[in-house]
């Protein structure tokens, strides 16, 4: 059941006319999903480039990872562009002079595209965007027209577009140009307190937690404009929108 913070309940529903979503952990879980897509890409590394696993069994390469990430922090962003390093240097510590990096990231993508989003995700983005102007807004690499979702949403915004990730402004003011509306006519869904909620109010924006497991909301933070357990109950929430 959605539980509004506001003390009148129109105040977050009032002059809404865009919805900007979360992805990840909003509209499917993503954890499985990961876990699939970097086996996958392992076991693909073993079959194709077996010197590669041989040197960096899987708690090595999240090693190599965090050493990327600090060797590139103006990147952090860019998951993709990460994802890819990491797998280049693999490569060229293992002693492969040539190394089809865009074919290995193809193998981890194509897994972590294959989603199975929470049942009423669907259902709620279609009666939504039958009212609203929908933008997803991910910190992630999700591909909406390789899930399936495209025909859902208005527009996109990722953290490598935008050239920041939540919770910084910049993502959250570029979902806002691609949606057309004012700030006080968006609001953001997703399901992290501070980079969803926290960062789309301090971009601005109204704000609605998805509470998928009943967490308490943590105290550091200004309480959101609505919480919900999961986006199904969005469609109820909105029911009274101008």
């Amino acid at each position: 059941m959605f539980v509004y913070c506001w003390t009148h309940e129109q105040a977050l529903v009032n002059g809404i006319r865009t919805i900007t979503l979360d992805l990840d952990d909003t509209l499917w879980d993503l954890r499985p999903v990961m876990k699939r897509a970097e086996r996958r890409l392992y076991d693909w590394l073993g079959e194709n480039y077996p010197a590669i696993t041989a040197m960096f069994p899987i708690e090595e390469m999240r090693i190599l990872r965090k050493q990327v990430l600090e060797k590139h922090a103006d990147k952090v962003h860019d998951l993709t562009f990460l994802r890819q390093t990491v797998l280049t240097e693999a490569a060229t510590a293992a002693g492969y002079k040539v190394f089809a990096v865009d074919e290995a990231f193809a193998v981890f993508d194509e897994v972590r595209n294959d989603i199975e989003m929470f049942p009423e995700s669907r259902p709620a983005l279609e009666a939504l965007a039958e009212r609203f102007t929908l933008i997803a807004v991910t910190n992630g690499n999700a591909n909406l027209a390789m899930i399936g979702i495209d025909d859902l949403f208005d527009g996109h915004v990722n953290a490598a577009m935008a050239g920041a990730a939540k919770p910084a402004r910049p993502i959250f003011d570029a979902a806002v140009e691609v949606g057309g509306s004012s700030r006080a006519e968006t609001v953001h869904v997703g399901d992290h307190p501070l980079y969803d909620v926290q960062g789309a109010r301090a971009a601005g924006l109204r704000a609605v937690w998805v509470n998928r497991h009943e967490a308490e909301w943590p105290t550091e933070y200004e309480l959101p404009d609505a919480e919900v357990q999961n986006v199904g109950e969005l469609v109820a929430l909105f029911a009274g929108t101008d």
